[in-house]
């Protein structure tokens, strides 16, 4: 990872929405000393709203709570705010109005909430992936009349992953179809999420929403923007969901059928040597190479691999032929770093690098 800023570079506010839940926290946390962002805004809901952060939260991350995020005083989810952007981690039930509301105010808007993301103008971002769908924020912003605002969003927890591993494969030989099976820790579902007697012991073969989103968030994700709309990639998907008691790390057992014959040494080598340019590579959350395959047998496994990359990198081994389709392997990825909060954060880096978020003018690194 790099955290080098240029000289002239612009240091920028940043408010989280949702700061006290899951993904909200780990923001809070991945934002401390962050070489580009400064925390100045929390905010949260109308029962937070007004108590100091550190009275307001129940912290479930293992570091403590940044020391600059202690004081601040929990906000309503309302514009105005302190800062020149804001990531959301809000829930589902309220983001949507909430984003819109904040776009419409000036506010870049960081989402890693679901509502947004399969509308027609609006970036379904993972950067290593499809950074040219930035380009459809003009539109996104001369179609809802937005002037320094707009809305980007990341990937469910689950796609993330998924995607970032088919993205090589996409680029060198073509994708025609894809099965997943998916084994998904349980802090994806939030606090307090799964109550214990139902999951220990136990798997649970259904996630609400989640199929649908595996099945649909990919294809936009590996089309592209042709200048008026997003064109979807021609793929047929089917994904089954299970939630099983791991902390931390999302599996995926994949099996892919491709456009081009391969052999599983070429498709081993296209995931191995994936790279990013120069521009992403130089973000500080970035990895030149955020794929890692495993050479192990058994690997990659949720207590061992998850963390990969500070969480960023998706691990992925047991590549290898399938007898139903072409190939098949596993894939592992943090779901609340590359799947959330980590995600949103290089989105906003990225955002921050091509200039998107001087709307509201950034304060100098040297103030």
């Amino acid at each position: 990872m790099s955290g080098a800023i240029e000289k002239g570079k612009k240091r920028w506010r940043a408010g989280v929405l949702g700061a006290t839940g899951m993904v909200g926290q780990r923001i809070v946390q991945m934002l401390a000393q962050h070489p580009w962002f400064e925390l100045t805004e929390v905010a949260a809901s109308e029962r937070s709203a007004g108590k100091r952060y550190a009275d307001a939260v129940r912290w479930h991350l293992n570091e403590p709570i940044p020391e600059e995020a202690r004081k601040l005083v929990v906000k309503d989810v309302a514009p105005p705010l302190d800062c020149d952007f804001v990531f959301s981690g809000l829930d589902s039930s309220v983001a949507g109005p909430v984003e819109a509301a904040f776009a419409k105010a000036g506010y870049p808007v960081v989402s890693n909430s679901k509502n947004h993301r399969m509308e027609p103008d609006v970036p379904l971002l993972i950067p290593e992936v499809n950074a040219g769908h930035l380009a459809s924020i003009a539109t996104q912003k001369k179609n809802h009349g937005y002037e320094s605002g707009f809305i980007v969003t990341n990937p469910n927890c689950s796609t993330a992953g998924l995607a970032l591993a088919l993205k090589p494969l996409a680029d060198a030989f073509g994708i025609e179809q894809v099965h997943v099976v998916t084994m998904q820790a349980v802090s994806g579902a939030g606090y307090p999420g799964v109550p214990s007697m139902d999951i220990l012991g136990n798997v649970i073969p259904y996630i609400s929403g989640e199929e649908e989103k595996m099945e649909t968030e990919p294809r936009k994700l590996l089309g592209h923007w042709d200048g008026k709309r997003f064109v979807d990639l021609d793929v047929r998907l089917s994904a089954h969901c299970n939630r099983v008691q791991v902390l931390d790390g999302h599996m995926e057992s994949v099996s892919v059928k491709l456009k081009k014959k391969a052999s599983v040494k070429e498709v081993r080598e296209a995931l191995r040597t994936f790279e990013v340019d120069d521009e992403l590579a130089g973000l500080p959350t970035a990895l030149r190479r955020p794929i890692v395959v495993a050479e192990e047998a058994d690997r990659p496994q949720p207590r061992r691999d998850s963390d990969a990359g500070a969480g960023m990198a998706a691990v992925v081994g047991r590549v290898r032929a399938c007898p139903l389709l072409d190939f098949k392997f596993t894939v592992l990825s943090h779901n609340l770093v590359r799947g959330a909060a980590g995600a949103a954060l290089l989105n906003a880096e990225l955002l921050a690098a091509r200039g998107l978020l001087d709307g509201k003018a950034g304060k100098d690194l040297a103030t």
